[in-house]
């Protein structure tokens, strides 16, 4: 997920939703809202037949086991890999068996970036291997890597001041947490920022609401191996399942102190026999998009923990002289050849007309990719593969797009969106699920004063699942594009302190989504996609 905008605010009634009055500006309509709740009203059986199916039904949990199968057949899936294209192409063979209509690939060109062997140690003042991940689109450093001072900053601001202090330097961001969109900016600028005042790399706190602690494997040599048993105290408990010591196991996972929190700690037993390991309490960095700028020199970035962060920052405060070791073997590579994997259910009486929903199938290359976006293409494809199993066909198309190259600024959704731009005004509404398909809060619009109070009365349909709350501010990097021409948009809202706490790192796995959260999550993409596309008009635009 790149580049959202979090702005939530109560939802305002502009309309009186019982007056009678038309509600379209310029007389687009004589129908009366009045008539128009009533239309929306009608779907009631229809909304809590998906619900039930989705919910309490032989549906139940499939999103959840269909993505699990993709996921751990495949892994992550980063632009440009063999990894993304393997599962586009077992994706397209899925919703062709799956009975959808007009399966098919469109091809797009995308990057290709890999990070290689990457390595950062602090020498002063004392010895510490930190954990980094580089940013995507990162160059590397030299082969012996760059070892230099640290500069610590907490804000662009304080580089600026201080610059004639930067120069030959590492910079290193701590800068507070704010919002995702708020913050994000010094992971995407933050290397060009201090480029621009001549340092020779830039590390950057990561951008999340939580730091995630766990069991780590962390690769060294030692002179003898591991005899017996080894007690491994981790800070997650779910993720000690993955812990691995070459050829030893793991065999138990006890002790969760507190179950009814994140802040869980637990241990594991391992037993193991490996000459290449060191165990210590891990910390797991966030990694994203970065973006160079013309004419300021390309210099290696990285992110690296928000425990690391504070300690060099309250190291720096003190005086210590700060002291570290960068090594990345990140590489760009020439454009790949990839695809946007598109499903259809054809429109019975406006086919030409569309609803869109959607989710981006490629991931970075930490975790499983599992809740970014592996969750929101499968809740995406369950909403269509619900509206069939019940036998409904609506008057409009539903198209369900799988993105390809999202977490690179929304490359593949670019390309659709000059390739079906000329059918701007048969758009209806276009939806995308990145935000994680945990329970819903409701969901994002963006539109006319008349489009939300529309929507408004379709989220009513979701009473018996109490997910009724329309938000401001729906979008998404993939579908901006459409919004900007004045589509209606919307994406599904949840809870993003759990989100980005998983968010572009090694936590984001399967072990982070729960099934009957995603059956919720894939009932209400499927009831406001099937009803916004059988209503007899289109959502009205400004």
């Amino acid at each position: 997920m790149e580049f959202l905008l979090f702005t939530f605010v109560g939802v305002v009634h502009l309309l009186s939703l019982s007056s009678g009055k038309p509600i379209y500006k310029n007389d687009i309509s004589r129908r009366t809202f009045q008539e128009i709740k009533e239309e929306i009203a009608s779907y009631g059986d229809v909304a809590k037949a998906i619900i039930d199916l989705a919910v309490y039904g032989k549906a139940q949990n499939r999103s959840y086991e269909r993505l699990a199968l993709l996921v751990d057949t495949v892994g992550p899936r980063p632009s440009g890999s063999r990894s993304l294209e393997k599962a586009i192409q077992i994706m397209y063979q899925n919703l062709r068996e799956d009975g959808l209509e007009n399966v098919h690939l469109e091809p797009v060109k995308i990057p290709h970036w890999e990070r290689g062997e990457e390595s950062a140690v602090m020498l002063e003042p004392r010895i510490h291997r930190m954990a980094i991940l580089g940013l995507g689109s990162s160059i590397g450093t030299p082969p012996e890597g760059i070892t230099a001072e640290v500069l610590v900053v907490t804000s662009f601001e304080e580089l600026q001041r201080r610059a004639p202090e930067a120069r030959g330097k590492i910079v290193v961001y701590n800068q507070p947490y704010v919002n995702y969109s708020t913050t994000v900016q010094y992971r995407v600028q933050g290397a060009v920022e201090a480029a621009k005042v001549g340092a020779l790399a830039s590390l950057i706190r990561s951008v999340a609401s939580f730091s995630i602690y766990r069991a780590n494997v962390e690769k060294c040599v030692l002179e003898e191996p591991f005899p017996g048993e080894i007690r491994v105290s981790c800070g997650f408990a779910e993720a000690c399942m993955e812990v691995s010591l070459g050829g030893g196991h793991l065999i138990s996972e006890v002790e969760d102190r507190k179950p009814s929190t994140m802040h869980q700690f637990g241990v594991a037993h391992v037993i193991g026999g490996c000459a290449r390991a060191a165990l210590a309490a891990g910390q797991r960095p966030h990694t994203g998009i970065q973006e160079y700028q013309d004419g300021v020199p390309k210099i290696p970035t990285a992110c690296i923990t928000v425990e690391d962060a504070e300690m060099m920052s309250r190291m720096a405060s003190r005086g210590n002289r700060i002291v570290i070791q960068l090594k990345m073997g990140a590489k760009n590579y020439p454009d790949a050849d990839s695809f946007n994997t598109v499903a259809e259910i054809i429109g019975s009486k406006y086919p030409e007309q569309v609803v869109l929903v959607s989710g981006h199938l490629d991931s970075w290359d930490v975790g499983q990719g599992a809740m970014d976006d592996g969750g929101g293409a499968f809740i995406s494809w369950e909403a269509l593969s619900l509206i069939k199993d019940l036998g409904l066909r609506p008057k409009r198309t539903l198209r369900l797009v799988l993105w390809t190259a999202e977490e690179q600024g929304g490359v593949g959704a670019f390309q659709y969106y000059l390739l079906h731009q000329a059918n701007v005004s048969n758009y209806s509404l276009v939806m995308e699920s990145d935000l994680g398909t945990f329970l819903p809060s409701g969901l994002q619009f963006t539109g006319s004063d008349e489009a939300r109070a529309i929507v408004e009365e379709v989220m009513r349909l979701l009473q018996p699942v109490n997910v009724t709350r329309v938000f401001r501010a729906g979008e998404g990097t993939d579908i901006n594009f459409w919004i900007q021409a004045g589509v209606p948009g919307a994406s599904l809202l949840d809870d993003l302190y759990r989100y980005f706490s998983f968010h572009h790192s090694d936590g984001d796995t399967m072990t982070a989504l729960d099934p009957k959260q995603m059956n919720v999550a894939a009932a209400v993409w499927a009831v406001v996609s099937y009803v916004i596309a059988d209503m007899e008009e289109m959502l009205p635009r400004s």
